[in-house]
């Protein structure tokens, strides 16, 4: 029989993040605070979200409404990144962009911390954007997902594939 494992990965649920785009979008619309400031979001590809206000602090604003919505349906802050406002032309723009997926470099961070903690027969290895931690018994499994779950490494992580 094989070792235990679990992987570890950085995931969204993409219908949550459309349901709460949405319910954003409906509540900027129906706001009186944003009445005549013509302030939208919107898809802008497969990750990214646009958020467009006649006003710098409408822009922020409605950044934070989507955010509220996105805490609402369970998605981690850790999972959205929003840039700076910028201007074009009267619009203020706002790109955000959801993160998926565990990059090399945190890959090769959350090992690190597996391995600093010298469990016994516990290994970790990195298949592209997951992490697959093995190990002997799953008693050290779950000491290491209590690790990794009270480590903050800035990116949000589930762990999936528990056997």
């Amino acid at each position: 029989m094989a070792d235990p494992s679990f992987d570890v990965v950085s995931k969204v649920d993409r219908q949550e993040v459309d349901n709460a785009l949405n319910q954003a979008s409906k509540e900027l619309s129906q706001r009186f605070d944003f009445r005549g400031t013509d302030t939208s979001i919107s898809w802008a590809g497969e990750e990214a979200v646009i958020i467009e206000s006649e006003t710098e602090e409408r822009a922020k604003a409605a950044v934070d409404v989507f955010k509220e919505k996105l805490i609402k349906r369970n998605i981690s802050m850790k999972a959205f990144e929003a840039d700076e406002p910028t201007i074009s032309g009267k619009v203020y723009k706002i790109a955000g962009k959801i993160l998926q997926g565990i990059e090399q470099d945190k890959a090769k961070e959350i090992s690190k911390a597996i391995r600093d903690e010298k469990f016994k027969g516990v290994q970790a290895q990195i298949q592209g954007d997951q992490l697959r931690v093995t190990g002997k018994k799953k008693d050290d499994l779950q000491a290491v997902i209590a690790l990794l779950k009270g480590k903050d490494f800035g990116i949000a992580l589930q762990f999936t594939n528990y056997r």
